[in-house]
């Protein structure tokens, strides 16, 4: 028999809230894209980010639980959130009953939550964590994942943490949102100059294979303009003609609620369209997560 697939309509998957009981750091979710259970590490609980997407759901009118990152209480949480997951208790959580034996294989570790990861001052150190908990649960087939929008790749602390993860069953999924400087301007609003994330994407790809992640989406009721996604593709080309490695692209839309009205989701029909554009004029995987 094989593994149960996620369900899009499940609350579990629906709801990717970085508050678990009382957990300040550590929070799980059953991801599509991770196809199971992906425990997630909230480096930025101070909610701080170089990135003001129009789409990002995270609250910042709601005051963050702490201001600091302590490495010690992110471990300590990190094990306690495994065990509660191997023992089968997170299934019996309201929010996690419909993924069952799910909840149980713990399908990576990421470094994802209410800010930009890279941000810390200490990304290698928070990898070091990951690694070390990985060894004492013995999960060799975990893996340790960043999520980014990769304005931070080029710090030397994150380029550490990075060689540290490509040891550790480590992948990187890079956001691009955009092909063009105005579109990534207005989409995700930063003062990070589009040039450095199209660098950074190219570095990282050619050091290690990386994972492209997009959201397409609607915008005043228009979604991705042709042109727009043929220079989108145009930054995929020059990214692996330059020697960079893309194992593939996540393309998706938005799931929950944004904090701009005029940001709406795409049908799977469009989204899969535009998938099948992606794929044609680069020739990579593409996968959709309507």
């Amino acid at each position: 028999m094989g593994e149960t697939p996620v369900q899009s309509h499940w609350r579990s998957v629906q709801d990717h809230s970085r508050s678990f009981w009382d957990f300040t750091y550590v929070y799980p979710v059953i991801s599509r894209r991770s196809r199971g259970l992906s425990i997630g590490m909230n480096l930025n609980p101070d909610k701080v980010c170089n990135f003001d997407c129009v789409y990002c759901e995270v609250d910042r009118a709601i005051p963050p639980k702490t201001l600091t990152l302590d490495l010690l209480k992110l471990r300590a949480e990190l094990v306690e959130m495994i065990r509660f997951a191997q023992s089968g208790r997170l299934a019996e959580d309201p929010k996690f009953a419909e993924a069952g034996a799910l909840t149980q294989v713990i399908r990576d570790l990421a470094f994802s939550g209410d800010g930009e990861p890279t941000m810390v001052p200490n990304f290698d150190e928070c990898v070091q964590v990951a690694v070390e908990i990985k060894r004492l649960f013995k999960l060799p087939e975990t893996k340790i994942v960043l999520i980014t929008d990769a304005a931070g790749l080029d710090k030397a602390s994150v380029r550490r943490g990075l060689e540290l993860m490509d040891a550790h069953q480590g992948e990187v999924w890079g956001k691009l949102d955009a092909g063009t400087e105005d579109y990534y301007r207005t989409v995700n609003r930063s003062t990070v100059r589009f040039e450095r994330i199209l660098a950074n994407l190219a570095a990282t790809a050619k050091a290690r294979p990386i994972v492209i992640q997009s959201l397409f989406f609607r915008i005043h009721g228009q979604p991705m303009p042709a042109a727009e996604l043929s220079a989108y593709c145009g930054r995929l080309r020059d990214i692996v003609g330059a020697g960079g490695r893309i194992m593939e692209v996540h393309a998706y839309t938005i799931a929950r609620p944004t904090p701009e009205p005029w940001a709406t989701k795409l049908s799977p029909e469009e989204l899969e369209a535009t998938a099948a554009g992606i794929r044609a004029q680069t020739g990579l995987p593409v996968q959709v997560f309507a």
